[in-house]
């Protein structure tokens, strides 16, 4: 009886390749900021993109079906007065966009449908509560409204954007964190950071529940991420400054699920994990190659399938969800390459003859519904992600606007004062319209008017004026009722 040598799997072909020049994003300013970010967020609707801008951070949002060349002038989202570090797009609404800056502040944006025409200036909802930069935002994968940030102030602070309130503040990391990842139903999230600890945390409880010191050995940052199994996909290097993968179990964290030595490179590898495939796509800044595995349960755990080169280097990399697939081209992941003024899509697909819905490669798939509310989170309830077909490809509903319930943060922000040049005048009648322009008149209009508007008006009273009082408003009061009796 003979035994197969080469391993089965559906994804063992998976090829890339990257789109028609005219199927790309051209002059896009990149942020040149240095922060290990991808600088990208995608979703089915749009692209975004840090971009470069003067006098505080700024970023740019496209309707993914408008490629070539960008308009320098294209209006961008400009809300922030530090450098954008990081943004992500909502799971549960595709017009939904949260954002984080130098500024020490996270904001939440609505996005409209069709191609922005003028700059976005005002969020839906500020979220102040970090002392220094905050670097990482990530939404909650199933509950309504659930945002976590984490700043260089070391503190982790998750908020309900529906009220602008910090529901939970964790300051359990004593340095630098790296990342951030939640597992698949959100009722933990693991993180790296510069002490070079790996920690699963119970952001409900406020506790961490499993750590592991130095799961690479080398000091420079490393990356993890929750595979649907609830284990954990780390990045890092060696001693030796080697590039380097691993596969934990975090109930016990003693000895590597799978340990694997890559290159020398200096980039950190930033993971992207699609769920559906159980396959990580490795991406550095710097690189010009993509190098994907699968996970799978069988020795050596991570199997490597195949890496993607290219020319340039990436400044950064974008990856869509699996609703936002092409299902007619069995493409089973879509990538989006930052250059340094432009942007690149790169298709996985897996070849097959069949132009039918390919069911082994296709199952149902996290969609755009929540799976509960913020309080009931909250509370205690853990819900996995409501799965939609993909059989037909996938339609993207329609926007929502995001309520939010102005208390707490939202009550205490200044209300903004209208100029004069924002006044309605026409609503003034003319004395009081004149008292207003010129307020420093108004003692001599008094006895001016005093005299001369009784032989004007012999009807009115002396009196009348010689107890007005010099005061601007009841000046206005009697210019208005002089205009009415006139």
């Amino acid at each position: 009886m003979s035994r197969s040598i080469v391993r089965q799997s559906k994804f063992r072909h998976v090829f890339g390749q990257t789109v028609k020049a005219e199927q790309g994003y051209d002059d896009i300013r990149v942020s040149k900021v240095t922060w290990d970010s991808s600088f990208c967020a995608i979703n089915p609707k749009f692209l975004a993109v840090i971009v470069e801008s003067s006098g505080g951070g700024a970023f740019l949002v496209l309707p993914i079906s408008k490629t070539g060349r960008v308009d320098k002038n294209y209006p961008l989202v400009i809300g922030h007065s530090g450098p954008v570090l990081d943004i992500d797009w909502c799971p549960h609404d595709d017009n939904i966009l949260a954002s984080c800056s130098e500024d020490c502040t996270a904001m939440v944006w609505q996005i409209p449908d069709h191609s922005l025409t003028r700059p976005i200036s005002d969020p839906v909802v500020v979220l102040e509560g970090h002392s220094k930069r905050v670097g990482i935002v990530t939404w909650h994968p199933t509950a309504r409204n659930i945002l976590l940030t984490a700043g260089s102030d070391n503190l982790v602070i998750i908020w309900n954007v529906g009220t602008g309130e910090a529901l939970i503040s964790m300051d359990d990391h004593p340095d630098l964190i790296y990342s951030i990842s939640w597992n698949r139903n959100g009722s933990l999230f693991c993180t790296t950071c510069k002490d070079r600890r790996l920690r699963v945390c119970d952001p409900r409880k406020r506790e961490v529940v499993a750590e592991r010191l130095a799961p690479h050995e080398g000091i420079r940052p490393m990356r993890a991420i929750f595979t649907r199994d609830g284990n954990i996909f780390t990045t890092g290097f060696t001693r030796m400054s080697q590039r380097e993968l691993g596969l934990w179990d975090p109930t016990n964290f003693e000895e590597p699920i799978a340990l694997l030595e890559l290159d020398t490179s200096n980039g950190v590898l930033l993971p992207y994990y699609d769920a559906d495939a159980n396959m990580v796509y490795l991406c550095g800044k710097g690189d010009s190659s993509i190098r994907y595995f699968e996970i799978t349960e069988e020795p050596p755990y991570v199997h490597y399938l195949n890496t993607f080169s290219s020319k340039e280097p990436q400044r950064g990399m974008g990856f869509m969800p699996k609703r936002g697939v092409d299902v007619t081209k069995c493409e089973i992941a879509r990538l989006f390459k930052l250059l340094d003024k432009k942007c690149e899509p790169i298709t996985m697909t897996v070849p097959r003859k069949s132009d039918l819905f390919q069911d082994d490669l296709y199952p149902d798939t996290a969609g755009p519904e929540p799976a509960m509310e913020a309080e009931e989170w909250l509370d205690g309830r853990d819900e996995d992600p409501i799965l939609v077909s993909m059989r037909g490809g996938y339609m993207p509903p329609k926007s929502r606007e995001l309520k939010v319930a102005k208390k707490n943060v939202l009550e205490s922000r200044p209300t903004t004062r209208r100029s004069m040049s924002t006044l309605d005048t026409n609503s003034l009648p003319l004395p009081s319209l004149f008292c207003f322009i010129f307020p420093s008149c108004s003692l001599s209009l008094t006895f001016f008017f005093s005299f001369s508007l009784p032989l004007i008006f012999p009807s009115l009273s002396l009196s009348l004026f010689l107890s007005s009082s010099v005061s601007l408003f009841s000046l206005s009061r009697l210019f208005s009722c002089l205009a009415s009796v006139a």
